[in-house]
Order: structure tokens, then C-alpha cells, then sequence
């Protein structure tokens, strides 16, 4: 019987399609351009022990950046919420895969029904020459217990493409978790390196500030011998109120960096745990890129556009399968009586139906086509964010290893300045103490010498946020 239905049906389909033209509209092609060059510029092609294979913890050696980044993992707000995103595809698999099975319920029903004596059926009914005890009973009673079930025939493999595009975009949901891992990694590497660097900027300043104040008080003293004048005085006065502002600046520069760590690490505003003095020992060693296609299987963003493209294509599909008829099998078994004495009783309450739909699109059909040019047009949409992506990544490496060898120059330059300096603020208080150099030379040394200490600082936490870009950019940090 079933096999009847479905034949008949299907030859119901033949005929409805070529009554309604199930000709799909034209759509735009575009091929995937996913080529990447052979090498970055000017850098090694060893494909072997690239920096992206490196596990977090064994590419970042502080024990307290560990630990927040360990922290971060399990209790950073964003994350969490990306990972009940994740359980939302999940959850959106076990839709589509259940649209693919038969629907089957029970049901139970009871009611009553009093026919009116003067309507066709209650005049009937008086008139029929019934034996006692077999009429009708007034009121009727209706008792029924049974199940149904429902199932759309997946002939165009519309449903089972729906439960592929979700498959494929849960896998996606999970690249992007991925891909925010690594981010999150990033972030708090970046934000540590820099706390570090204010605590050592902030520890020059102070060390600066007691110079000052000895150079301070002694031309006050010259002063007293008419060796200076006031305005010597004054000067050396506004230099060390300058180097104590600064101080305060440099105090809430760190407050919210810690703060911004917490909020990464998802918890209230507290200190920071580290080791300032490290930051001195911090030396960035030579990473290992690779070579530029690796980056289509190590960076999960690239992996997360291409998955998101193959789940648009199935999409098309989906949609085009709305052109075509749907067959929708109904069947349902029971029992029906008007007396529940008799309800169980077979075959004489017995019930049962078997039905055949077969639905065809035929005046709404502008709607189906929208829908179908809008999966079209996500589709082109997805290529071009997947091109985007890999080109992207690609720019992110070639800018960060051409960072690193420059910030390397430009450390070896700036300790050379620094060395040069420092040697000039004792030469120049030597000159002052001996009437041979003017007290702004003095001053103007001691700043330049100031400064040139912090942007010796600033590279070097420029050289580390390099290493921590490089490993971001190459796809480390989630495997």
C-alpha cells in the first residue's frame, strides 16, 4: 500500500513538473581564488617547526602570564558566550536531522454531541426503524485513542542538505571559537608586556626624580655662593615637578592596563600578579613562519570563511530544492467508539488512515526565486570574505616579520643612545660643577637621557607585542 502511494505520487510529480516549468533562474558564477604566494619577502621557506605548532604554553615562558591566560580560557565572558553559540549549531544539527525523520504522536480525544431533533440528521435518525438498544445513543459520546505519524519524503534532498549546511557551519562555530582564542591569548600577552614595561618605566622615573632632586639642591647651594642665579634655581625646580607629574601619569596608565587584564580574565578589578624585573631579561627569539600556504590550514579565521562558503553552496540547494513539488506521507492507527466499553474492541473500533500529499509551487513561485538569488548572492559574498581572509592573513605575517627585523635594528640603535647619553649626564654635571658647562645643558642631557630610557623601554615592548603578533597572525595559540 505504501509502496502505491509513493509511486503514484511520484508520477504525480513527473506530470507537475512539467506543468509548472520547474525551471530554476540563471544564477551569477564565480570561482575561489585561494592562491597565496610562495614565500613571504626576504624570509626563510622551512615549512618544519613553524611557530603556529608551538602550544601557548611552551611560546610564552612567564609563569604569571600563564597563569592569566590559563584563567582567561575558562573565565572570560566573550569566550563563553561563543561556546554557547557553538551549542546553539549543535543544537540547530539535531533540527535539521530530525526533519528528516518521520513525525510520530499520540493523541487521545473525548466529546459529546447532541444532534438537534429537528436538522436533517436528528429527523433521520427518528425516523430509521431501529431495534431498542441498537440506535443511536442521544447524546453521542465520542472516545478515541490512537497515533499519528507524518513524514516528508526527502526526494530533492532538501532536508538533507538543510542538516548538511548545519553540520558544516557548526564546524565553522567552532573555527571561530578558535580563532578567538587565539585573540584572547594575543590581548592578554600584548596587555602584560606593556604592564611590564610602564612598571620599569615608571621605576626610571623614579630613579630619575631622586637625581634630580640631588641636582636640585645642589644648585641650590651654588646659588647661595653666587656660583648660579635664581633663574638656574627655578629651572632645575620645573624639571624635577615635570619628572613627578609624569610619575603620575605613568601610576594610571597602569592601573588601567591591570584593569583591562581583569576584565580579559573575567574578574573585578585586583593586581596584577608579575615580575617587573623580568622585563629587562625578556630577549625575543627567532620565529620560524613558515611558509604562506600554511596559513589556510593553521589560522582559524581562513578555516572558519572556508567552512561558512562550503555551507552557503549547500544553501543554494536548499533553496532551489522549493521549486520542486513535496510529497508529504500521512498515515494513523487507533481506536474510535462511542461507548468506552467498546473502544478496544476489534475490528469493530479499530481505525486507521493512509494518506498521499503532493504539493507543488505554482503562484508564489517570485518568493522561491528571491530566495534562491539571496542564497546566490550570500554564496559570492562568502568567496569574497573568504578571499578577503587569506589575503588579510598573508599581510598580517609579511607586516609582522618585517616588524621584527626592524624593531631589532632599532633596539641595537636605541641601547647605543642610551649608553651615550648616560655617559653625557655625567660628563655634563662634571662640566656644571666645574663652571665649564651652562645649567641648561644640564638639564636638556638629563631629559634627553630620560627619554631616551623610555623609548628603549617602548621597543623592546614593541619587540615583544611583535612575537605576540607573529604567533597570532600565523594561527598559534588555539591548537
Amino acid at each position: 500500500m505504501l509502496k502505491r502511494i509513493i509511486y503514484i505520487c511520484l508520477g504525480a510529480t513527473a506530470i507537475t513538473l512539467a506543468v509548472s516549468g520547474c525551471k530554476t533562474p540563471e544564477l551569477i558564477q564565480k570561482n575561489v581564488n585561494d592562491a597565496v604566494p610562495e614565500s613571504y619577502s626576504d624570509s626563510s621557506q622551512d615549512s618544519t617547526n613553524t611557530a603556529a605548532d608551538v602550544v601557548w604554553k611552551d611560546y610564552f615562558s612567564d609563569p604569571y602570564l600563564k597563569a592569566l591566560i590559563d584563567t582567561a580560557l575558562s573565565n572570560n565572558q566573550e569566550l563563553n558566550i561563543t561556546l554557547q553559540e557553538i551549542q546553539i549549531a549543535q543544537n540547530e544539527i539535531r533540527v535539521r536531522k530530525g526533519e528528516i525523520l518521520p513525525s510520530v504522536g499520540l493523541g487521545a480525544a473525548a466529546g459529546v454531541d447532541k444532534v438537534g431533533r429537528y436538522t436533517s440528521q436528528g429527523a433521520n435518525d427518528a425516523n430509521t426503524d431501529i431495534k431498542p438498544g441498537k440506535e443511536m445513543p442521544d447524546p453521542l459520546q465520542d472516545y478515541m485513542l490512537g497515533a499519528y505519524a507524518t513524514w516528508e519524503v526527502d526526494i530533492w534532498h532538501k532536508l538533507r542538505n538543510a542538516k548538511k549546511s548545519a553540520m558544516t557551519r557548526y564546524l565553522a562555530s567552532v573555527e571561530g571559537k578558535n580563532f578567538m582564542v587565539t585573540n584572547l591569548i594575543s590581548e592578554i600577552a600584548n596587555s602584560y608586556y606593556e604592564l611590564l614595561a610602564l612598571d620599569n618605566q615608571l621605576a626610571i622615573v623614579k630613579q630619575n626624580i631622586e637625581i634630580q632632586n640631588n641636582a636640585y639642591e645642589i644648585v641650590k647651594y651654588q646659588k647661595q655662593a653666587a656660583r648660579v642665579t635664581e633663574l638656574a634655581v627655578r629651572r632645575f625646580e620645573a624639571q624635577v615637578l615635570n619628572t613627578k607629574s609624569l610619575q603620575f601619569g605613568i601610576q594610571q596608565n597602569i592601573i588601567e592596563i591591570e584593569n583591562r587584564i581583569n576584565f580579559l580574565v573575567g574578574r573585578f578589578p585586583q593586581k596584577v600578579e608579575r615580575d617587573a624585573n623580568a622585563f629587562g631579561d625578556l630577549i625575543p627569539e627567532t620565529i620560524q613562519a613558515g611558509i604562506p600556504s600554511q596559513l589556510l590550514a593553521n589560522r582559524p579565521d581562513i578555516r572558519q570563511a572556508e567552512l561558512e562558503l562550503a555551507a552557503s553552496k549547500i544553501d543554494i540547494n536548499v533553496a532551489k530544492a522549493d521549486f520542486y513539488p513535496s510529497l508529504e506521507i500521512k498515515a494513523g492507527l487507533g481506536f474510535n467508539a462511542f461507548n468506552p466499553s467498546y473502544i478496544f474492541t476489534s475490528p469493530e473500533s479499530l481505525i486507521y488512515s493512509l494518506t498521499g500529499e503532493l504539493i507543488a509551487p505554482l503562484i508564489n513561485r517570485n518568493a522561491i526565486k528571491a530566495r534562491y538569488l539571496m542564497a546566490n548572492a550570500k554564496q559570492i559574498q562568502a568567496i569574497y570574505n573568504y578571499e578577503q581572509t587569506i589575503l588579510n592573513a598573508y599581510i598580517e605575517v609579511a607586516n609582522q616579520l618585517s616588524n621584527i627585523s626592524n624593531l631589532e635594528k632599532t633596539y641595537d640603535l636605541k641601547s647605543q643612545e642610551v649608553q651615550a647619553l648616560t655617559q653625557s649626564v655625567d660628563i655634563s654635571n662634571e662640566l656644571f660643577n666645574s663652571a665649564r658647562a651652562d645649567y641648561m645643558e644640564v638639564l636638556l642631557t638629563q631629559r634627553d637621557a630620560l627619554e631616551s630610557r623610555f623609548d628603549l623601554i617602548e621597543t623592546r615592548m614593541k619587540q615583544m607585542n611583535a612575537k605576540v603578533n607573529i604567533y597570532q597572525a600565523l594561527g598559534g595559540g588555539w591548537k
